[in-house]
């Protein structure tokens, strides 16, 4: 098992993670594909099928849930009483962490108490980020509201609340996830505005390096890869997707042809980052690691789709194949990572419709949910193969996480662990 760990390891490019592969500590789990290592989750689930518990989450947020050992975090926005003015209600924002094994609340932060400076879409919350854990701190991003990071057992150790207000396109509200790699966390900050990327102390909050970027708004992760020992910081954005390096900011390379207002994250593997957008176009572009400066036309750019590229959910890398959905949609496309030649391009699949969490495999099964609640389960291979259809009965837009034998959704009102008694 550690040689398979490592190979998978390997051929994911060099992505550094604290996690463990047993744990899920970034909303795309512990090399930042939406693939885990280990894990065998159920593939069939109703409400009295397989669930291990079931609890009510406080206030709306659509962030994802992540998971280290024995712990579950997710933050959330609750209306305050009476703190409703223009439109806007005053909200607490919070952390929550839950015990894994029954579901029970172990503790509860509250970050902040404010109310919005700007609205936000009609599907979107204020808690959209989804925090991210190294096991040792907790962080829990609130764009405009600031950063906060806990000890694992709740204990307030500093916060960044001095970046200021982020103005986004359309106010369709905020929801970049920041990224920790080794001693640094990246936050993202892409608005209306003046955007950039920063790299904080993760132990103290402090700035390391502020990077300016001529981007507008992009609800995209950063995502870090290591590229023959130096680690390069991947971003998405509308003029161009680039690479910094992590250690100063200094931007490596550039190539443009995203499309307007950018929200899937990148995946890397082999040496390749990949990189798409799908609103009013489409553009998936694989990339070579190595590049200088504007890349665009070279041969760092190793292949190009423009058809049936993602919107909201980011792509999948699982098993050399890339996943990923046509627009907000639920029709399917599954590309080969090397050559970006299609094993089947916008496939129309039976209870999937509006799509925003992003698919995730885990023991050989790709996981693919809809905004209806709806989970369709597919075999992870060439053809497409449906495994089995499975419905929570609540607005699902948070992106799943699969640990071990577990199965974590994040529902509108909810939070599930879903287990398989029969896997060990």
């Amino acid at each position: 098992m550690r040689t398979a760990v490592a190979f998978v390891m390997l051929i994911a490019g060099g992505f550094i993670s604290c996690s463990q592969a047993s744990d899920w500590g970034h909303w795309r789990g512990p090399l930042g594909n939406g693939s885990a290592i280990e894990g065998h989750p159920p593939t069939e689930w109703s409400l009295s099928k397989n669930v291990k518990w079931k609890i009510e989450v406080p206030g709306n947020g659509s962030s994802s849930p992540v998971i280290w050992h024995d712990q579950v975090f997710i933050t959330t926005a609750v209306s305050t009483a009476g703190g409703s003015q223009g439109g806007l209600a005053t909200l607490s924002y919070q952390l929550l962490c839950f015990d894994r094994a029954s579901g029970k609340l172990r503790w509860q932060q509250i970050a902040t108490v404010a109310k919005p400076h700007q609205q936000t879409h009609s599907t979107n919350g204020f808690a959209s980020a989804s925090p991210c854990t190294d096991g040792e701190h907790v962080y829990a991003h609130f764009g405009s509201r600031g950063l906060y990071c806990y000890t694992m057992e709740g204990e307030l150790k500093w916060k960044r609340d001095d970046f200021g207000n982020m103005n986004i396109r359309n106010s369709f509200g905020e929801g970049s996830s920041p990224t920790l790699d080794a001693d640094k966390i990246f936050v993202p900050w892409d608005h209306e505005g003046g955007s950039a990327i920063y790299a904080l102390d993760k132990l103290t909050g402090k700035t390391i390096w502020k990077t300016a970027r001529d981007e507008s708004t992009c609800w995209a992760t950063p995502l870090v890869v290591d590229n023959a020992g130096q680690k390069q910081v991947i971003t998405n954005g509308q003029k161009s997707a680039r690479a910094y390096d992590a250690q100063s900011g200094k931007e490596l390379w550039r190539c443009g042809g995203q499309t307007e207002r950018p929200v899937a994250s990148p995946v890397a593997a082999n040496g390749l980052v990949f990189i798409g957008s799908g609103h009013r176009g489409s553009f998936l572009g694989a990339f070579h690691l190595n590049g200088q400066g504007d890349i665009k036309g070279t041969k760092s750019v190793a292949w190009t789709i423009e058809k049936d590229t993602p919107d909201i959910a980011s792509p999948l890398l699982s098993s050399g194949r890339i996943y990923f959905h046509k627009g907000k949609t639920g029709q399917l496309s599954c590309v080969d990572a090397v050559t970006g030649k299609p094993f089947y391009m916008g496939s129309r699949i039976s209870g999937l419709d509006t799509m925003y969490a992003s698919p995730v495999a885990a023991g050989g099964h790709v996981y693919l949910t809809a905004r209806n609640g709806t989970t369709v389960v597919i075999k992870d291979a060439p053809k497409l193969t449906v495994v089995a259809t499975n419905d929570l009965g609540e607005t699902v837009d948070a992106s799943p996480a699969p640990v071990d034998n577990e199965l974590f959704i994040r529902g509108e009102k909810h939070l599930f662990c879903l287990a398989n008694p029969a896997a060990k």
